[in-house]
């Protein structure tokens, strides 16, 4: 009898995350480059009963008897399935179509997110709401850019340059992450590059907050390159990848959670009935 309090405790717990989960999900339904995140259970330990026993000259085999004691949380995954597209208009927002993440500095730790609601600041850093510095690879005094190694930070101050003797008019983003400069002269010169960073297992990324995610023993090694090579998607400019959240699914999730969890407290509320027969038999 004990067995299924246990049970349907841990049963609790279990729908409980699962309402945690989904819920978080449900609220984040309109965050910029959201990923999903779904639960996985698996059952505890169970108790050997009685072993099996293998078949011989005088009776047929023996399957072992066992109770199970339980679920538990194993494991909570995100989905980094592609998230809808949401023209803006604005330049400085930047979808990925495809895999990869943006590298951002903070704190002078790159950090990595699919996030693309950047703007520049009074500087010319591109920088995320947060402030954080946006990652790339800049161009050389011809122009060319050798998009290895690690990014630095992007900065376009608006001023004029070495090649160009007028100042910085405007601006265009191509899909290979590609950032011209346009000059008052009508001299155009690549400046930066922006950098896009992959792993072999986005799984074991680290979620901190603010759509950004940290690597982790378990992601693998940072991958940095150019837009649209080495399994790295391309870069769209105004727009921006919303949230991946399948509300129709969350909600069947949480009808699910909710029967779970109701279904877990009948059975304590069983088990109780049944131990208070059992205490009156005394009487």
């Amino acid at each position: 009898m004990l067995r299924s309090l246990f049970s349907a405790i841990s049963g609790l717990r279990a729908n409980q995350f699962m309402l945690d989960v989904t819920g978080n999900n449900i609220a984040n339904a309109n965050t910029v480059g959201y990923k999903a995140s779904n639960v996985v259970f698996q059952d505890t330990l169970s108790q050997m009963l009685t072993g099996g026993a293998a078949p011989n000259a005088n009776s047929g085999g023996t399957n072992p008897i066992q109770v199970g004691l339980g679920v538990q949380v194993g494991g909570v995954s995100s989905n980094f399935g592609q998230g809808s597209a949401q023209v803006t208009g604005k330049a400085t927002n930047l979808m990925i179509a495809g895999d990869g993440f943006f590298t951002v500095q903070r704190n002078g730790e790159n950090l990595f997110t699919r996030a693309g609601a950047f703007d520049f600041d009074s500087v010319g850093n591109l920088v995320t709401p947060d402030g954080d510095i946006v990652q790339g690879y800049a161009a050389d005094a011809t122009g060319a850019i050798t998009a290895s190694g690690t990014p630095t930070d992007i900065s376009i101050p608006d001023v004029a340059t070495e090649n160009a003797t007028n100042p910085l008019k405007s601006y265009n983003i191509g899909p290979d992450g590609v950032i011209t400069g346009v000059f008052s002269d009508g001299t155009k010169r690549p400046l930066f590059q922006i950098a896009l960073a992959n792993f072999a297992n986005p799984g074991g990324l680290d979620k901190i907050g603010d759509t950004s995610f940290r690597s982790s023993t378990n992601s693998g090694a940072i991958q940095y390159g150019a837009p649209a090579t080495g399994r790295r998607g391309a870069i769209t400019g105004g727009q921006l990848e919303m949230s991946n959240v399948d509300l129709a699914q969350e909600f069947t999730n949480l009808i699910i959670a909710q029967r779970g969890f109701q279904a877990t407290s009948r059975v304590i509320t069983t088990s109780d009935q049944v131990l208070e027969e059992l205490v009156n038999i005394k009487r």
